[in-house]
């Protein structure tokens, strides 16, 4: 079983302000056990070769991944093509799978943002592999609760990620995945429902302490860069 991680934010993020680089992210989910990991900025694809060998020597494969937004909503693409950036509606992205094996997941489905899919979900289900469960949430309050009965009732699986904004949210909520280490075996195996969510809910002052962070994010940081090739090398492609 690998643990991994769909859905994690960097510095590289073009939208939202995170206070770590994608070589922090990686250290962090190395110490942690995970085994895979996908940067999904907010619709820009990482190009995630300059780091792949940096990661696997931490026992990490990376994903390549992209939160896009599709008609206002939050889409999670992953292992797609460069293309996968180009995606502006639900044509597009039936389109997009029907070129290619990525796998398309529902983030936060019906958390209370705009950007959330709500009836979406429902009117492009056949476009949707699975659900996340989210992190963000505690004992008495939790919006994954109808993301859970839509999964059930529509027989998707569900996989479980961070969204992770801040280095302290990721490894409360993961999915351990019956696979071996590579991108397209892991997408195969959730598309299959070889996947099983690991949850605990945040407390209170926990959750108040990650928002507070999110909304108020630290002046001055300078993220590391990311390992660069060498020159004349050749990077996989």
């Amino acid at each position: 079983m690998v643990k991994v991680e769909l859905h994690a934010h960097t510095s590289d993020d073009p939208i939202d302000r995170i206070p770590y680089s994608a070589c922090d992210l990686i250290d962090r989910a190395a110490a942690l056990g995970y085994g895979a990991l996908a940067v999904t900025l907010h619709d820009r694809q990482l190009d995630i070769r300059p780091l792949a060998a940096y990661a696997a020597e931490r026992g990490i494969v990376l994903i390549p991944g992209v939160e896009r937004t599709i008609e206002g909503r939050h889409v999670l693409l992953l292992n797609f093509s460069g293309a996968a950036e180009e995606v502006q509606s639900f044509d597009d992205l039936a389109r997009l799978k029907r070129r290619e094996a990525g796998l398309v997941v529902a983030p936060h489905p019906y958390y209370p943002a705009i950007s959330s899919l709500f009836g979406c979900l429902s009117r492009h289900a056949d476009l949707f592999d699975a659900v996340e469960y989210n992190a963000m949430y505690t004992s008495t309050l939790n919006f994954n609760a109808p993301a859970a009965r839509w999964a059930c009732a529509h027989g998707k699986p569900m996989v479980g990620n961070g969204d992770v904004h801040r280095l302290v949210q990721l490894g409360t909520t993961y999915s351990l995945v019956d696979a071996d280490r590579d991108p397209a075996a892991i997408c195969r195996a959730i598309r299959a429902g070889r996947v099983r969510v690991v949850t605990r809910p945040l407390s209170w002052p926990a959750a108040v302490r990650i928002m507070a962070s999110i909304a108020a994010p630290p002046l001055g940081f300078a993220p590391r860069r990311p390992p660069q090739p060498v020159l004349g090398s050749q990077v996989a492609g």
